[in-house]
């Protein structure tokens, strides 16, 4: 992991010329990354009624902390980066942090997950920045339920950007979680998007991150199944790329309809992704306590060489699956997925 001879910088990290592997042999490409805890929203999966103390500011890394990361990572073989929080546009300043990503020459694709509150009057610099793609979170159709997951009344401001994305012809992915309580008439309201528009819907299983008591779930190995009744022309997609969807065609749909089984892990096989969290803690999976302390890197003496031989260090220490590493961490409490990264 030294620099070569002829004129490397010594804190300009050489681009690998070998894929970034882990120890079950699986290639990393994708970094999630989380610039914010902040949000406008208040999901109950997500946050607890009480809510919980916001990260203070000076230990959230800063914007140039976050584009030095992601010219390491995307020199050890990152190509692809979605930026997310809490809700990223909740950050001051992400618009032009996403333009600097995108200069980045080595990242292929740059991606955004917001809950579209605010994100309407931002489509049009988002087109000309060139995000690949946009996942909107969206768990129904209906503006009471709306109110009652989310804990705020803003259906018209996310269905605006919906809409806005679709005239702008951005790639869409909608995100719906799917609670104990939603109910089979929200779940064909929503597949009837895919039905009418050509975007992507998942549904995804509730995870264990709401930041409250470590409860188990009641397990939503169901999802399918329950899907599969609803939705019985469901035929599936095969894939040989790695994907945290299962993706799923219907007759007459101009859009799919996807499964994210984050609670039963069943990706975790293929999982080619690393998250950094707001505080710059590197985590090789969602349910780790965290891998490596990044902001204590960047903010201490470490050069972009030796944090870069850090990450790979760390890529080659991934549990297996996430059953794993949620025994290994035995934690008796869940962290928020605000803090986390969504």
């Amino acid at each position: 992991m030294t620099a070569p001879q002829g004129g490397t910088p010594p804190n300009v990290f050489p681009i690998r010329s070998e894929p970034l592997i882990d120890n079950h042999g699986r290639r990393i490409t994708y970094l999630r990354l989380a610039i914010t805890d902040r949000c406008n929203l208040r999901c109950r999966y997500c946050r607890p009624e009480a809510g919980v103390p916001f990260i203070p500011h000076a230990e959230i890394l800063t914007f140039e902390e976050l584009e030095r990361l992601v010219r390491i990572l995307t020199s050890l073989g990152i190509h692809k980066v979605r930026v997310t929080g809490g809700e990223p546009f909740s950050r001051r300043g992400c618009l032009d942090f996403l333009r600097r990503l995108r200069g980045i020459e080595n990242l292929k694709a740059l991606h955004i997950t917001t809950n579209g509150v605010k994100t309407a009057r931002l489509l049009a610099d988002l087109q000309e920045i060139g995000v690949a793609g946009i996942n909107l979170s969206l768990d129904t159709l209906d503006p009471l339920r709306f109110q009652k997951i989310t804990r705020r009344d803003y259906l018209g401001a996310v269905l605006a950007t919906l809409q806005g994305v679709m005239d702008r012809r951005i790639p869409l992915k909608v995100n719906s979680v799917v609670l104990a309580d939603t109910s089979d008439r929200e779940i064909i309201s929503l597949a009837a998007l895919a039905q009418k528009l050509p975007l992507a819907l998942r549904f995804i299983e509730p995870m264990p991150f709401a930041g409250g008591s470590n409860q188990r779930l009641q397990g939503d190995g169901h999802l399918l199944q329950r899907l599969r009744a609803l939705l019985p022309t469901m035929t599936e997609e095969e894939s040989d790329r790695p994907t945290t969807a299962r993706t799923f065609h219907l007759p007459g749909y101009t859009g799919t309809i996807g499964v994210i089984a984050g609670y039963s892990r069943l990706f975790c096989k293929s999982c080619d992704k690393l998250r950094i969290t707001p505080m710059g803690m590197l985590k090789t999976c969602l349910y780790d306590n965290g891998a490596l302390n990044l902001k204590e890197l960047v903010r201490g003496t470490a050069t972009d060489l030796e944090i870069g031989a850090a990450i790979v260090a760390c890529v080659q220490d991934r549990f297996a699956n996430g059953h794993e590493a949620e025994q290994y961490c035995k934690r008796e409490a869940e962290p928020s997925m605000s803090q986390i990264g969504g």
